[in-house]
Parts: C-alpha cells; sequence; structure tokens
C-alpha cells in the first residue's frame, strides 16, 4: 500500500532504566525493519520535556513534534500505571496534537506488572480518535511482566508473536488513511491510459 520505505517511530512511555516496556518496542521495532521499514525509539529519558504550559517555549518539545510529524506510523507503548498509561507519556503526548497524529497509523503496546493489562490500551485508544490517528487493531498488553519480559527479550512465545505482528502491521499499513486517494489516483491513471490506447 505503501509506495516508499514507511518510516515507524516508537515512543517509550517509560523512563526507568531496565523498562520492560522499552524491551517489547524494540522487538516490535526489529519486526518492523523485517517488514521493510526504517525505524527510531524515541526514549523520552532523552527529551527536556517540563510540565507542559502552552506558554513556554520547549526546543525539545518540537523536536518531540517533527520526529511524530514525519512519520508514517507511530508506536506508542506504555507501562501500566494504576489502571491508565503513565505520566510521562501523557505529558509527551500533550506536547503533540493533531497536526502531528492526524492520518498517522498508530500501534498500541501496553506492559503491566499484574495479570490483567489493557486499561491503558483503551485510554489511548481514545487518545488516538480525538487526534484524529488511525489505530490499528491489533494491540499488545503483556502481563506479569516480572517474568514475562527480562533483558534478554520476551520470553512468552505467543506475546512474542503478537508483538511481532503489531511491528510488521505498522509497516504494512503506514499511508493507509490515504488509501482512498490513491485509489482515486490509480483509477484516474487507467482511464487515462484508456483514452490513451484509443
Amino acid at each position: 500500500m505503501h509506495q516508499r520505505e514507511p518510516t515507524v517511530v516508537a515512543l517509550c512511555g517509560s523512563l526507568r532504566d531496565e523498562s520492560k516496556t522499552r524491551i517489547a518496542l524494540t522487538e516490535a521495532l526489529a519486526a518492523a525493519r523485517d517488514a521493510g521499514a526504517s525505524t527510531e525509539l524515541v526514549d523520552l529519558r532523552d527529551y527536556e520535556l517540563p510540565m507542559l504550559n502552552a506558554a513556554d517555549s520547549v526546543p525539545d518539545a518540537r523536536r518531540l513534534q517533527e520526529t511524530v510529524s514525519d512519520a508514517d506510523s507511530v508506536l506508542v507503548g506504555t507501562p501500566n500505571y494504576h489502571g491508565s498509561y503513565s505520566g510521562a507519556l501523557k505529558n509527551a503526548l500533550d506536547y503533540c496534537g493533531r497536526d502531528e497524529f492526524s492520518e498517522t497509523v498508530v500501534g498500541l503496546l501496553e506492559v503491566a506488572g499484574g495479570q490483567f493489562p489493557g486499561t491503558a490500551l483503551v485510554h489511548l485508544r481514545t487518545v488516538c480518535r480525538t487526534l484524529n490517528a488511525w489505530a490499528l487493531p491489533t494491540e499488545v498488553a503483556i502481563p506479569d511482566s516480572n517474568t514475562t519480559v527480562t533483558e534478554d527479550g520476551i520470553r512468552d512465545e505467543q506475546v512474542t508473536k503478537r508483538v511481532a505482528r503489531l511491528g510488521s502491521e505498522l509497516a504494512r499499513y503506514a499511508g493507509m488513511p490515504h488509501y482512498p486517494e490513491m485509489c482515486e489516483s490509480r483509477r484516474e491513471q487507467t482511464i487515462v491510459g484508456t483514452q490513451t490506447d484509443d
């Protein structure tokens, strides 16, 4: 569907040095590369993003906005904090808006220490709708992360497959919001070609 090498950017909502979320995002990005995408991991530890004050000018905020805006697909990953996504991710998303996310394909990934993850994904899906982004149906909720995710990667085979599927789909469906325009353009080219042949 995409006419050039797509760019997939992952936003890591965890600031921990030994982040399980970062490990899972890295595996998803590897799958996206295998599917033909160029990838980038946005590590929020590398950004100076004070709590949002719309009156302030923040250089790193502009850097974040440009990175997200230039992406064809964005993978949003978060640890589950009290049944929702992290404050660090919330603040980063607050610095962005529809200008950065509108008509962008988004994948969602949540990592939880307990057995019942998923609520953070629901909240992030609502954010995606508000930003006019296209959230993929495939999403990943990783439970029991203390044993499921280690520094060597994801130990659960089914979770590994689902993370890889999400990464692959972020590459495959990049540009999907523009599919109607692409179809119309091809239809017009076909009509012109047919008229020329006559």
